[in-house]
């Protein structure tokens, strides 16, 4: 039987519509969303406030949830199938998406966090998104995200 783990991901947006990719920390042009798996007795609006502060330095206040979308599913790769099924008792992560809107109040992102997700930050136009960025076992799901969110087809 196939489990998947419970996760979060998060759409940051500004007014201007550009949108935040974070670059994974120690792996250099891997770009991706603020994301990570709920807890236990953790809700997903929880575990996403938890995950952005953690991994982005961003509070709740400093934000606000426009909307949400569930159900986007990944199989993990053949090769760790076996170690994450171990760690976490699941093959692959079942997310749900919230599309976040930054308030212009925010103080700046800050990946500079203990311990690091990502070392780097920048602010893109959604249709500027590469799938390239992601590894294969990831893309499908980024690309129903971008084209459910943002009207971007990649």
């Amino acid at each position: 039987m196939v489990r998947f783990r419970p996760n979060v991901a998060a759409l940051m947006t500004r007014a201007d519509g550009q949108l935040l990719i974070c670059e994974r920390w120690k792996n250099p042009g891997a770009w991706q969303f603020p994301q990570g798996g709920v807890d236990a007795g953790e809700s997903f609006k929880e575990a996403l406030f938890r995950e952005v502060r953690e991994e982005i330095g961003l509070k709740p206040k400093h934000y606000e949830i426009v909307s949400s979308k569930e159900g986007y599913r990944y199989l993990y790769p053949e090769e760790v199938r076996a170690k994450k099924a171990r760690k976490h008792g699941c093959h692959g992560q079942e997310q749900v998406y919230y599309l976040c809107r930054v308030r212009k109040s925010a103080p700046e992102v800050d990946v500079d966090q203990d311990p690091p997700e990502f070392e780097n930050y920048k602010w893109i136009d959604p249709k500027d998104f590469d799938l390239k960025w992601l590894p294969t076992f990831k893309r499908e799901v980024y690309r129903q995200v971008m084209e459910d969110f943002f009207g971007v087809k990649l």
